[in-house]
């Protein structure tokens, strides 16, 4: 009889262990998420902050007084390619970008220092 109450006892004191372990994890689960929605917020808020290489390349060509078209016949590419670029479809390539940089007469680390890449 004794061997049988034991035998009870140490099944109960399993579930109830494995209960508690459920619980912690479920805790922790909920903590990690709630973590992790905190760092959503902070991300979509640097999101607004940053910009894209396209919207500084939109920039200085405005700031130049240049259109698309203007632009990309100093360039020797197409209204379509520096479309392209600013809607960031497209990555101007090496060349194009020190062509970029050379036009609005900055360095091409600036430029992409400028464009906070997330």
């Amino acid at each position: 009889m004794k061997t049988a109450y034991l035998i009870v006892l140490a099944i109960t004191a399993g579930r109830v262990i494995i209960s508690i372990l459920v619980i912690i994890a479920l805790i922790m689960l909920i903590l990690a998420l709630l973590k992790y929605l905190k760092t959503n917020e902070i991300r979509s808020e640097y999101r607004k902050e940053a910009q894209s290489l396209g919207d500084i390349i939109r920039k200085h060509r405005i700031d130049s007084g240049m259109s698309q078209e203007v632009l990309a016949q100093r360039l020797g590419v197409t209204r379509q390619a520096i479309s392209k670029w600013e809607n960031g479809s497209s990555d101007p390539s090496a060349t194009n970008l020190m062509a970029l940089a050379d036009v609005f007469n900055i360095k091409v680390e600036d430029m992409l220092k400028e464009a906070k890449i997330s």
